[in-house]
């Protein structure tokens, strides 16, 4: 496994956030699909990622979607992953070739069997507030754990030195206003993960 640690910007409603992401090499780019100030339609995704490169993943990020929800999702945007709530998928046909990562919140009990890749983060998405970094620990020496929940170019190097995470995710730390992304602390969210990260994946 490469040393460098995996990054997705997630919550882009803006060509020049997307270019950003791209720009700092992120390897994910999430578009929300939930209730949220960075809700986009999947016609607005897919106008959004129409030039990002193939070896960045496109996440749908969905929240206790109905399955009409993410046939819309996946016809008109195509995405590479789902990403939604881990009770979600036991109520949703998802489609051959979408990949999934399920999100798994903070202070609720975990199953014996975890999946290969998830997502951890706080009790509710989008609000800015730092996830139990030691719990995710735990979490992380169990499988390829993707950390989110307040996240942002500052306590990024200490997120990971904390939780040793497969990967961030990051939304609101990297915002100039809410739902409106800076490019440039995009690019400082990346780089310092990325520097903090060297090492840190096992």
């Amino acid at each position: 496994m490469s040393e460098s640690i995996w990054v997705k910007v997630c919550g882009l409603t803006t060509a020049d956030a997307v270019a950003a992401a791209v720009d700092a090499r992120a390897d994910a780019v999430g578009f929300v699909f939930a209730e949220s100030k960075r809700r986009v339609t999947a016609v607005q995704a897919a106008e959004l990622a129409r030039d990002v490169p193939r070896d960045i993943l496109r996440v749908a990020v969905m929240l206790h979607p109905s399955q009409a929800e993410l046939d819309e999702v996946w016809s008109q945007f195509r995405p590479d992953v789902l990403q939604t709530d881990v009770d979600d998928l036991a109520t949703l046909q998802v489609p051959a070739g979408l990949q999934v990562t399920p999100v798994f919140r903070a202070g609720r009990a975990l199953p014996a069997t975890l999946p290969t890749r998830l997502l951890f983060e706080g009790p509710v998405s989008g609000t800015g507030e730092t996830t139990d970094w030691s719990a995710a620990a735990e979490l992380a020496a169990r499988t390829q754990l993707i950390l989110a929940g307040g996240l942002k170019p500052a306590n990024v190097a200490d997120a990971i030195a904390i939780a040793r995470p497969f990967g961030v995710d990051v939304s609101s730390g990297v915002e100039a206003r809410p739902g409106v992304k800076d490019p440039q602390k995009i690019y400082d969210f990346v780089r310092n993960a990325r520097a903090a990260g060297n090492g840190a994946v096992k």
